[in-house]
């Protein structure tokens, strides 16, 4: 069984690198994100290194309003080519399923591994997988993708409801008052939360899919007016957030200013990924997101495992171990998926069987 981690074709097809860079620049972030909270509830010490804490807190901004933005890019291009009801059927596959495979496997792997691991999981935490996804990790995404894109071809295509940014800021304020009054909702909120970004990316599809603008896209110019928005905001993020002992304060209290810096922070992140396609360089990026979503559900398995390996072996660096499950969290969940392909066990990952046995793309990352 032969495989190559970096394969050539990923960086030589039809794709568009740009969203590649993207999707691999916005999983690094999560991935960062999710192994320093782990670190914070199971390593004391952890929250002595300041620098970590504020980059934990300042990646926060815009990493996940930069994925659904990125997915409601594509939606227009499906719609235009499948119907309602094969949509809603692709995304179920290629998703929903993956969700429900991941979030079983690893609590089930939390229950069964309590004495070792920082989560505090009982037979109970499977109820949360259908109504309270953030209560189980990571996965809240994939149900909150897939709920808001159902919801977004639903009211688009079949009610003919036209103004779907307008709707969507009224759902994100209405997420950000809930915040506010610590009323959980459970999925619900996810698709308030994040319906206005996935809008916003279908709103600006024909813009950032005109490859005559490309050029612009990635120009110096474009990055020298980004920077210093990107800074200041970014700044200011920062420490009204560490000002008010809060990481969602600015989301939940000051929302306009919050939709500033995520979209600012999105569009800085899309300039430098279309630099980065524009000289062709740190293709191993492209990899990373083209493989964002089979990282992104068992990055934190990963992780957690490298941990537990570092803490048993007397390692008591905390900057350099959280390097170490960075990089083991990006390459391990690559190499289990080449593995899964070539062994068949592609429904780990979609319901969609592949057309060929050599490593296929996630149909999420190309439409």
């Amino acid at each position: 069984m032969k495989f190559n981690l970096f394969n050539s074709s990923i960086v030589n097809n039809s794709r568009l690198p740009w969203v590649d860079y993207a999707r691999g620049i916005a999983i690094i972030l999560v991935l960062y994100r999710h192994i320093f909270e782990g670190f914070l509830r199971a390593i004391p010490g952890t929250d002595a290194y300041d620098y970590l804490e504020h980059a934990n807190i300042i990646f926060y901004s815009f990493r996940m309003p930069l994925f659904f933005i990125l997915s409601g890019v594509f939606i227009g291009r499906s719609l235009a080519k499948r119907s309602v009801g094969t949509i809603v059927k692709n995304k179920f596959n290629i998703l929903l399923w993956p969700y429900l495979v991941w979030s079983v496997l690893q609590v089930t792997l939390q229950i069964a591994l309590s004495k070792y691991v920082n989560a505090d999981r009982t037979w109970h935490d499977y109820t949360y997988i259908a109504l309270f996804p953030r209560r189980i990790d990571q996965f809240w995404y994939l149900y909150a993708l897939f709920n808001v894109t159902v919801l977004y071809v639903l009211l688009r295509q079949k009610l003919k409801i036209g103004y779907q940014l307008l709707l969507g800021a009224a759902m994100y304020f209405t997420s950000s008052y809930l915040t506010r009054h610590q009323i959980d909702i459970g999925f619900v909120y996810d698709i308030l939360h994040y319906y206005m970004f996935f809008a916003f990316g279908d709103l600006i599809a024909d813009y950032m899919l005109n490859k005559e603008k490309y050029k612009l896209y990635g120009s110096w110019q474009v990055f020298g007016v980004l920077l210093p928005i990107f800074i200041v905001g970014q700044y200011y993020f920062l420490q009204e957030n560490l000002m008010m002992k809060d990481y969602e304060f600015v989301e939940a209290y000051q929302p306009i200013l919050f939709i500033v810096i995520a979209v600012t922070g999105c569009a800085f992140m899309v300039n430098i990924a279309f630099m980065l396609q524009q000289y062709n360089v740190l293709k191993a990026l492209r990899v990373v997101g083209y493989h964002s979503m089979y990282i992104y559900v068992c990055h934190v398995l990963v992780a957690s495992a490298t941990r537990v390996l570092l803490v048993k072996a007397g390692m008591t660096y905390i900057p350099l171990m959280l390097a170490i499950c960075l990089v083991t969290a990006l390459i391990v969940p690559i190499i289990v998926y080449n593995i899964a392909m070539q062994i068949g066990a592609w429904w780990l990952y979609s319901l969609e069987r592949p057309e060929k046995k050599t490593v296929q793309p996630n149909p999420q990352l190309v439409k």
